[in-house]
């Protein structure tokens, strides 16, 4: 007799579900899938114990006949799909027809159904995926899951799950992040017989978003105008620069209607905030994009989380030129103070990197005396200001600051503020310059604003001359794997702009005669493999052209004004000119806030003249 063996159905059954049911909450998300292609306007999820005891998901879509209530049970029963044709172009949320017979194999499992105008509905009882009754019932129109006790008959599998807490918190982001991507259907949580929430239909979805993260969040999203690129649509919502987090729990995408996760979604992501983001930290999105169904594969995982895209460059593209186009278009007004507590605690960069070099007087050095000088403007300004008055003189452009009684009427979207604009009030702790605009106060770290004063000097001029290089006194020889050494290749002209001369000296073999000007470091081969793998994931000459940014961004760093220099009222009404004409003002190149507003209704609020 042979060693191989058909496995016993209800054994296949079990095997299989350990791909689809991880946890509760792959379950609620399977049900819950099912309802919204069902057609469901409303939405209740019950759950005990963390959806271990129970978890009941009821509905009022279609509904089911009998035949249909029991071909569902089946595996690889579905209504999504047909034929071959239809899995190169997948519309509904489900389709593999698993999700129903993997959970009903490892649960007590009851099922509940009626369609609308039917007399009666049919329930269908099954334990450890056996069978044991089907009867009729009186269920309103739609349908009605109840999953018990899951994994009973899997000890193996039930020891691994976590606390009650920690399964319920994941069973939560589940149906939230469900809700999101549907704000027009009716969402409700209950937890132990205790209404967790409950989301109503939205016209809106930013209403949606602030029913779930809190209004106050959601006001600060900037929205992303319909944007498209190659097939790619993107839209949604993002955070300004400021609003990161330590995780990606509040990076959702959205592909056609269906939570996905994707790498190339996260590199877009990095690239469309560029300078605007700290690294180590995640951007708060909510992103939809929508492509043709042919041109994805959504048929990659059992959980369906993952997919594929034929053109992944033309996704990166597409949304790393709407997000930086929202930034630059919808960043018109600095930073809130308000919710800053609520990301990852902000670095002071300027008392690090006083400690580690030598006390500077109060000058704007230069970081090459070769090129043209950066800071011309700045030390000009400061020449001229050498005999003015120590105070800082008030701007008679200005008018008087407005009444904290009379609110104040919003600026137009488009509308960027000028240097005009603001009031120097002075600077506190000589290193935040106190500003006063009519929405109130505003505050200005000046070492974070030089630094993006003069990391976008720096960049354009990398961009359109090239960064300066200087020889070095003994050819560099690199070699490289082929593939690096065809990519290196191809890119010569890109590492050219960024100071480096290299040319190919035979096999796979690099020869570097020059490096960049401002590369302080020992082994600059590091920082061509550094170089050698973002250009690995660029995605077009804009990606290519950036290689170089964050070397730039640590020099400048370092020839910022620091913390305690003393700048005079010229000066500083100087350095806020350059800033607003930046392309990105509202952060350092490091992505810390180079501005931070704090309006008079915040004020009143802390006075206690609002509540």
């Amino acid at each position: 007799m042979g060693k191989i063996r058909l496995l016993p159905e209800a054994l296949a059954c079990q095997v299989a579900a350990g791909e689809v049911v991880e946890r509760p909450a792959s379950v609620v998300k399977e049900l819950v899938e099912n309802s919204l292609d069902a057609g469901a306007a409303n939405i209740e999820v019950r759950v005990q114990r963390g959806g271990i005891a129970l978890i009941r998901v009821t509905d009022d879509g279609c509904g089911m006949n009998r035949d249909d209530a029991l071909m569902c049970l089946e595996r690889n029963a579905t209504s999504k799909i047909r034929t071959k044709e239809d899995l190169g172009s997948i519309t509904t949320l489900g389709f593999r027809g698993e999700a129903i017979p993997s959970i009903a194999s490892v649960s007590k499992f009851r099922l509940a159904t009626r369609e609308p105008g039917a007399l009666a509905g049919t329930e269908v009882i099954i334990n450890g995926g056996k069978l044991e009754r089907v009867n009729d019932c009186g269920e309103p129109p739609g349908t009605q899951i109840e999953v018990r006790s899951l994994f009973y008959n899997l000890p193996a599998r039930r020891k691994f799950l976590r606390t009650e807490a920690t399964e319920y918190a994941h069973l939560e982001q589940v149906l939230k992040t469900q809700a999101i991507a549907h704000e027009s259907v009716r969402f409700s949580l209950v937890r132990d017989e205790r209404l967790a929430f409950q989301l109503p239909a939205t016209p809106s979805l930013r209403e949606r978003i602030g029913g779930l993260v809190g209004g106050d969040l959601a006001s600060r999203l900037l929205e992303i105008e319909p944007h498209e690129h190659k097939g790619v649509r993107v839209r949604g919502f993002i955070g300004p620069p400021g609003m990161g987090r330590s995780d990606r729990r509040q990076q959702l995408t959205f592909l056609n209607g269906r939570p996905v996760e994707a790498a190339i979604v996260t590199r877009a992501l990095r690239e469309g905030y560029h300078t605007a983001l700290m690294k180590g930290q995640y951007p708060v999105t909510f992103l939809f994009l929508e492509t043709d169904p042919a041109a994805v594969d959504v048929n990659v995982h059992p959980a369906k989380r993952e997919v594929r895209f034929h053109d992944g460059f033309a996704v990166q593209e597409a949304i790393a030129a709407a997000v930086a186009r929202t930034l630059r278009e919808r960043m018109v007004r600095p930073v809130s103070g308000v919710g800053l507590t609520g990301t990852a605690p902000m670095e002071r960069p300027p008392v690090v990197q006083e400690e580690l070099l030598p006390p500077a007087p109060p000058s704007f050095p230069r970081l090459d005396p070769r090129p043209a000088p950066l800071f011309t403007a700045l030390e000009r300004q400061r020449a001229e200001s050498a005999d003015t008055q120590e105070g800082l003189v008030p701007d008679p452009t200005l008018s008087s600051p407005p009444s904290v009684s009379e609110p104040e009427p919003e600026p137009a979207a488009e509308e960027r503020p000028k240097a005009s604009d603001y009031r120097i009030i002075g600077v506190l702790g000589k290193l935040y310059v106190l500003l006063e605009a009519k929405e109130g106060l505003v505050l200005m770290d000046q070492h974070a604003a030089h630094e993006r004063v003069l990391f976008e000097e720096l960049r354009r001029r990398m961009e359109t001359e090239g960064a300066p290089s200087q020889r070095l006194l003994a050819p560099l020889m690199v070699d490289l794997v082929p593939r690096d050494f065809d990519l290196v290749s191809r890119h010569l002209g890109t590492l050219s702009k960024l100071g480096f001369a290299a040319e190919p000296f035979g096999g796979n073999t690099l020869k570097i005669d020059a490096i960049p000007a401002f590369l302080k470091r020992d082994d600059p081969e590091s920082f061509l493999h550094e170089v050698i793998e973002e250009l690995r994931v660029a995605s077009d000459r804009m990606s290519s052209l950036r290689l170089g940014e964050d070397l730039i961004a640590t020099t400048v760093c370092r020839a910022a004004v620091k913390a305690n220099d003393t700048l005079k009222e010229p000066e500083l009404r100087k350095l806020l000119e350059d800033l607003l004409v930046c392309d990105m003002p509202y952060c350092c190149p490091h992505g810390r806030p180079t501005l931070i507003q704090i309006g008079y209704a915040e004020l009143e609020r802390k006075f206690g003249r609002r509540t």
